[in-house]
């Protein structure tokens, strides 16, 4: 299936942020955009069929967003992000309605939610 939305985050440091989605979260940058140097930044950036738009610009949200994202294994790409140092905010747990889940959140307190069916 494809993506049909695509969430957008606020940053506030984007060296930080990419150094977190990029290093720790194992997003690639598929693209950015910026008006000058200096200005701020805009990028989109995929992980495993799932795509997010970074911004800086202040008008285009505001930080401490969250996104709830299915992935294939919540356990297996928890124990992924902990090998490259981020660490979950709430560990993987079972859910009461089926579902295995754990939370992050970004250095801007963007929260992350990954979510997989219970195996």
């Amino acid at each position: 299936m494809t993506q049909t939305v695509i969430p957008q985050l606020r940053i506030t440091d984007a060296e930080r942020s990419l150094a977190f989605y990029v290093d720790g979260l194992g997003f690639a940058v598929d693209g950015t955009h910026q008006l000058e140097p200096g200005f701020p930044l805009f990028m989109q950036a995929t992980r495993v069929g799932q795509s997010l738009c970074l911004t800086q610009y202040a008008g285009d949200c505001q930080v401490g967003g969250a996104v709830y994202s299915i992935v294939p294994d919540a356990r297996a790409c928890h124990a992924e992000f902990e090998q490259h140092g981020v660490a979950a905010t709430n560990p993987p747990w079972d859910t009461p309605w089926g579902s295995c889940e754990f939370a992050l959140t970004d250095p801007d307190r963007n929260r992350l939610r990954f979510a997989s069916d219970r195996a």
